[in-house]
């Protein structure tokens, strides 16, 4: 079996406030840092409860990095942060995508929710569907033939995904409260559910279908304030904050 995890510094249990992943020192990042690490290193285990044979790898996708490289998993593969575009390592070779540490989509509810850019970003729509992170590279999966199995977060975030992959099994290792307010489980806690679910995404993954639909594609991006584009290549400018692009390959949008 072979699995491709997706990360993000957002949705750990314990993290709920921006400066614990965006506006924070190195010293004090390492502290947070070590949360996500321990929950993708919970997600092999479980991986490998199901296959002990499996090849697992693990895309830090957090900006500014999200992993503890020297307390990472012995068993998995870490592409670090870095100068990485999509499809980030995934292709049809892999039997199923996974997140972990995933937030919901610039909102009003999930903890720490925004699109890509925390600061910049009011929306992402694929054809008119608005999607953040998630929806946008399960789609990419999806084209692939790649179905997206587990998701690990927040209450909202599990929401946001059930919505767009019906039967996605799902750790929720805290409850949004506001924008940067939850209510959390311990760190051991979430460990423990996310490898009960990781196994169990992986017991059910021919039964989660991917998540696709056929192009051509089109994204939408609105920003949250006036932005001089210039002339982006390939983009439209549609409005003084909205761009929007068309192509038949969902590698060519933002995702």
């Amino acid at each position: 079996m072979k699995v491709h995890v997706i990360t993000d510094l957002e949705g750990p249990a314990l993290i709920s406030r921006f400066d614990q992943t965006r506006d924070v020192t190195p010293e004090q990042k390492y502290r947070w840092m070590r949360l996500l690490t321990g929950e993708v290193n919970a997600c092999v285990d479980g991986i490998l409860d199901f296959d002990p044979d499996a090849e697992v790898v693990v895309w830090d996708g957090h900006g500014s990095g999200g992993i503890v490289e020297e307390l990472f998993h012995r068993d998995a593969k870490l592409i670090a942060t870095g100068p990485i575009g999509p499809p980030y390592g995934l292709d049809a070779s892999f039997d199923a995508l996974m997140f972990v540490g995933q937030h919901a989509m610039m909102g009003d509810r999930g903890v720490l929710c925004h699109t890509y850019s925390s600061k910049h970003i009011e929306y992402y729509k694929i054809n008119d569907i608005e999607m953040g992170e998630f929806g946008c590279r399960a789609l990419m999966a999806g084209t692939m033939g790649v179905p997206t199995t587990l998701v690990t977060g927040d209450d909202v975030t599990r929401d946001e995904a059930q919505a767009l992959v019906p039967g996605i099994q799902a750790a929720v290792v805290k409850w949004a409260m506001g924008r940067e307010l939850a209510m959390h489980l311990s760190h051991e806690a979430a460990c423990d559910t996310i490898r009960v679910q990781a196994r169990l995404a992986c017991e059910r993954r021919r039964e989660i279908a991917p998540y696709v639909f056929p192009g051509p594609y089109t994204q939408e991006i609105r920003y949250l304030e006036d932005v001089d584009f210039g002339e982006p290549e390939g983009w439209e400018l549609v409005g003084e904050r909205t761009i929007r692009k068309t192509s038949e390959n969902i590698l060519d949008l933002r995702i």
